[in-house]
């Protein structure tokens, strides 16, 4: 199972806001033993916002996107998720119900009347209207819902405001309550060793060994300008805890064969 993000909203791409879906949403799969594979950024452009969605519809894969899902002009989501699929928009009756049950909270909140019926309040429940088919997400924080669509290809699309206070909430409850099943069978682990003393031409033979060996998947992260270590490459191993083991003995035992220096060993799981 492959786990994608599509992080959406032209405030990313100027550079007026920082993007904190990535890091967190790291973090949270690597908790459950998963792992992002890719990450797409994509501005308020329909046509590409469209296009980003059908690529991921088709993919067989997870992905999660970020933004867009509200019911502002430049909110484009919503409408591209259902042209991506080639459906109808429609409201939604959970998350019509959901926010009209926000509606009344606010008009409690303000100590003003509940009017349903009033032009602004009609217009939320557009953020209810989803593709046909669609399901919700709960939204703990102001129960405005998001939507997963499943896709002909086997994977899904779940689609998260782009405020992270709701977007993560709602990434975990996705995450635990379709695929824990996958939690157990993705376990993660890393391994490496900080290498001084050896250039990456020369330990590529090396590496490529070890992946064809143990059918692993090793990195090195070059520096040249480490406050501790200087110049030095992190030679490392990544995947199930038990072939990394296995990989990442037979790394070591390889860099016998050169003239170099090795400095710790790391670990992330």
């Amino acid at each position: 199972m492959q786990f994608g993000l599509i992080i959406i909203g032209d405030e990313i791409l100027s550079g007026k806001r920082s993007d904190k879906h990535l890091e967190r949403a790291i973090a949270i799969l690597n908790t459950r033993g998963l792992q992002v594979s890719y990450a797409n950024y994509v501005g308020d452009d329909p046509q590409r916002i469209t296009a980003s969605l059908k690529t991921a519809f088709s993919s067989g894969d997870v992905v999660f996107s970020f933004g867009g899902i509200g019911a502002t002009p430049d909110d484009h989501t919503r409408q591209c998720a259902a042209n991506a699929l080639d459906v109808a928009l429609t409201l939604h009756p959970d998350a019509k119900a959901l926010i009209l049950e926000r509606m009344q909270d606010i008009a409690k909140e303000q100590d003003h009347p509940y009017e349903p019926n009033r032009p602004d309040n009609i217009h939320r429940l557009n953020m209810g209207k989803f593709p046909v088919g669609a399901n919700i997400i709960p939204n703990p924080y102001n129960k405005i819902a998001g939507f997963s669509c499943q896709a002909l290809s086997g994977g899904a699309v779940h689609f998260l405001p782009g405020f992270p206070v709701m977007a993560w909430p709602m990434l975990e409850w996705v995450l635990d309550t379709h695929y824990s099943e996958f939690f157990r069978k993705n376990r993660w682990l890393e391994k490496s060793v900080i290498v001084m003393g050896a250039m990456e031409a020369s330990l590529t033979p090396l590496m490529e060994s070890i992946e064809r060996e143990f059918d692993a998947k090793v990195f090195s992260l070059p520096s040249v300008d480490h406050a501790v270590y200087g110049r030095h490459i992190e030679l490392g191993v990544k995947g199930s805890p038990e072939m990394v083991e296995r990989a990442f003995g037979a790394l070591k035992h390889g860099l016998q064969n050169f003239v170099v220096e090795l400095g710790p060993e790391l670990v992330r799981s």
